[in-house]
């Protein structure tokens, strides 16, 4: 089977791509590779998926550049499809906006017209816990409304949701939407809270800390994800007319990927104290816009359909993280 993948370069994408790879199947992969974190992170990603062999192919193009992604796809075979490219970050999204609109939603407008064109057999996509805004009730459900995001962020995100349902109404295209709960481990993402600790507490810096550490989030590690995904991928919804999770009848369904544990960020804290060796200085902050106090993942409905099971929680996934890193950076 041949697999696109997009954000190839990125912390979920690269990691989909190896185990795709190590499974026997060939992979298109696809990022711009761009600066809003650092790029030789995404070189070092992608250097270590060339040295799989050839059945991984590499395009460095803006997917939101339909006549450049057109060319690149030109004669090839695509089976199915995980699109995970995107502008990350709530923060972000408060100073560039521009960007977000751009790469979320005519990004994912340019994917699903690919996917009809060529009929596909399925496409994966990449949405957010974010879109589930403040929402009071936990744990979040995929039948949970979602029409209120805080963040620009989560709004393009929502937006790739109604995108895809309507895609799969007129066209029936198989799609399956990830709402992904903050994805944490080796290779990650150096903006993400965890990195950020771990790099300034070897460092002896201090930490900035949000609404006085009165914050929770469901960490999820990334192999359990990629478990999530390639179970997903392997999983068509099917056209029957039958309700899907997240309401729809059409050949869209919505999971939940998470870890379904709500985790104090204080906690993460003195955990990564503890592999680290040090303790963190803390200046505590305000809670920023955009941001929400909780997340919470209900997995019932993935873990129903597909079996999924999470199985490494923030003990020790976190100290796993804390070696990649001062191996990576030696330090």
């Amino acid at each position: 089977m041949q697999v696109l993948v997009t954000g190839a370069a990125g912390f979920i994408g690269s990691a989909l791509a190896e185990r795709l790879l190590a499974r026997g199947d060939s992979v298109i992969g696809i990022d711009n590779c761009n600066a809003y974190y650092d790029p030789s992170l995404k070189k070092a990603r992608l250097a270590r998926l060339d040295k799989l062999g050839g059945a991984f192919t590499f395009h460095k193009l803006d997917f939101a550049d339909m006549a450049a992604l057109e060319s690149a796809l030109a004669g090839e075979q695509i089976d199915r499809m995980v699109h995970l490219g995107a502008q990350a970050g709530v923060r972000y999204s408060l100073e560039n906006p521009a960007a977000y609109i751009q790469s979320n939603v005519v990004g994912h407008a340019n994917l699903l017209e690919i996917a009809r064109r060529r009929s596909v057999e399925h496409m994966v996509y990449a949405s957010s816990s974010s879109v589930y805004g403040g929402n009071d009730k936990v744990p979040f459900s995929v039948d949970d409304r979602a029409d209120h995001p805080v963040s620009l962020y989560a709004a393009t995100k929502r937006a790739d949701e109604l995108l895809s349902e309507s895609y799969a109404h007129l066209y029936r295209l198989p799609l399956t939407g990830l709402r992904f709960f903050t994805v944490y481990g080796p290779w990650g993402r150096p903006d993400m809270a965890y990195w950020l600790f771990t790099k300034k507490i070897l460092a002896g810096q201090p930490i900035q800390v949000f609404h006085q550490g009165e914050m929770w989030r469901d960490f999820t590690y990334i192999d359990d994800i990629i478990a999530g995904v390639l179970a997903v991928l392997d999983h068509p919804p099917a056209d029957d007319r039958a309700v899907k999770p997240g309401g729809s009848y059409s050949p869209h369904a919505l999971y939940n990927i998470g870890n379904h544990r709500s985790e104090k960020l204080t906690d993460l804290i003195a955990i990564l104290e503890d592999a680290c060796g040090k303790k963190a200085e803390i200046e505590w902050q305000p809670m920023q816009a955009g941001d929400v106090v909780r997340t919470y993942a209900d997995i019932d409905a993935i873990s129903r359909d597909l079996g999924y099971r999470p199985t490494t929680d923030i003990g020790d996934g976190l100290p796993r993280f804390v070696r990649w890193y001062r191996d990576h950076y030696r330090v």
